[in-house]
């Protein structure tokens, strides 16, 4: 391979705050959000051009599809984005649980009020490129843009990148998970012009239950009681499709949920192109993967125009802004979670939040009916080799089972307020994060709506 040397240069200080936050999707927007409710200064580098990450640049809208009428859900920031999008109008009732969908576009608009409403520093448009060290404590971050290359500089980072790209080149221990291993990418799409009467009909004709999203493909481990439940699936047009030439025999993966039907004839959050071995740190993975899922979405809108009744005289709506990616790295954590823990109530001393028992990936659906919840601890944020450096989201420590549940967007909310909080008491009393008084981080937490126990 061919090698250049970057000439080195003077990179111009752009701004300096206490506590930056890098990756605005729901774990990133909620710790941006916690800390700057303690008291702190706070900025918030997102590369798009809104805030909210898998919900907004994605489109997955089903926010908390998992929420049942036994289930013990969550409190704290992440309830208020459902709460706040359906106060302004930006959220309808999901099909499959006691929750509501935020739509996509209008929850861009809530993000920027609650962002704005905060005091936050919104910095938009702006890729991580590099750290900023000294030694093993990380400084700030470099920023690549139209206007070149910048630094942040901040008293404390929170890596909310999803795939801990600011923990990784800090030099943090991290894995991945090999590309034939990952959960499976998705291209979320919506539909316009659908007949929502015929629509819902032929669903309530013939009912789909989460049983059915087991295939020759995949196999799905339950409890049991998924097995009767309700789901919004569909795999009948895409079979029919199959066997008319539509869409070739390989691609049996086209089949999934879809989300929310309005009215006015929108179909959204269309969750039905699954792309294997699709690596979300490699743009080379990505590019391919992008185009090859625009082109199996085309073969699913033709799919239900024919074989989908309320569908025939529907078309493409809009593609999510980027692929959707559940699955690569994650830190190397002070505690790594485990599947006991996510399957068996998990306790810990040092909580953050709670969680459901809601497992989905690696073959596993277990939907949180019974009242079972497990505690997310505040080590679990916390990476090991790089000073002044929480991690929230889906790339906080864990097994391969405990991704399945910490990696949905609920439960990213919460590790993200709670590192948002920790970074404000951090620089507030003076405290390094492997040295942290949680007494202090769970009081705040309290303070502001988070259930820990």
């Amino acid at each position: 391979m061919k090698h250049i040397t970057e000439p080195a240069r003077q990179i111009d200080v752009i701004h300096e705050t206490d506590v930056l936050v890098v990756g605005s999707g729901p774990g990133g927007l909620a710790a941006a959000l916690g800390a700057a409710r303690a008291g702190v200064d706070v900025a918030l580098v997102e590369r798009f051009g809104c805030f909210g990450g898998n919900i907004t640049a994605v489109g997955v809208e089903g926010f908390a599809w998992y929420r049942h009428q036994n289930t013990v859900d969550t409190e704290g920031v992440g309830r208020e984005f459902e709460d706040r999008a359906k106060a302004e109008g930006a959220a309808t009732p999901e099909p499959q649980s006691q929750s509501h969908a935020l739509d996509a576009e209008g929850f861009k608009v809530v993000a920027d009020k609650l962002v704005e409403e905060a005091g936050i520093t919104p910095m938009l448009h702006r890729a991580f490129a590099a750290p900023v060290m000294n030694g093993d404590e990380i400084r700030g971050i470099i920023t690549e843009s139209k206007a070149g290359r910048e630094a942040i500089l901040a008293k404390r980072v929170i890596d909310a990148t999803g795939d801990a790209d600011v923990a990784h080149r800090a030099g943090a221990p991290t894995k991945k998970t090999p590309r034939e291993d990952m959960q499976a990418a998705s291209v979320m799409f919506s539909m316009s012009g659908v007949d929502r009467s015929r629509f819902i009909d032929a669903v309530k004709a013939d009912p789909q239950t989460y049983k059915d999203w087991e295939s020759g493909e995949w196999s799905v481990e339950t409890t049991g009681k998924e097995d009767r439940m309700f789901s919004p699936f569909l795999r009948k047009p895409f079979e029919k499709a199959m066997d008319s030439g539509i869409i070739p025999h390989n691609l049996t993966t086209i089949a999934g949920t879809w989300g929310a039907i309005y009215d006015t004839g929108d179909l959204t959050y269309l969750n039905l192109v699954h792309l294997p071995e699709c690596d979300g740190t490699d743009p080379d993975s990505m590019t391919a993967n992008e185009i090859e899922g625009r082109r199996q979405a085309m073969m699913a809108v033709e799919a239900l125009r024919r074989y989908q009744p309320g569908c025939e005289g529907a078309k493409l709506r809009n593609f999510g802004m980027t692929i959707g990616i559940r699955d690569t790295r994650k830190i190397l954590a002070v505690y790594d979670m485990t599947g006991a823990d996510v399957r068996g109530e998990g306790r810990f001393d040092d909580s953050v939040g709670i969680f459901p028992e809601f497992i989905d990936g690696y073959g596993i659906l277990i939907l949180p009916t019974t009242g079972r919840y497990f505690q997310l601890p505040y080590r679990t944020l916390v990476p090991k080799g790089v000073r002044n450096l929480l991690v929230a989201g889906r790339s906080t420590g864990g097994d391969q089972v405990s991704h399945a549940a910490t990696r949905n967007m609920m439960c990213c909310t919460v590790t993200g307020q709670g590192a948002g909080v920790a970074a404000a008491v951090s620089i507030k009393h003076n405290l390094p994060f492997d040295r942290m008084d949680i007494g202090l981080v769970q009081a705040e937490l309290r303070r502001q709506g988070v259930r820990l126990h």
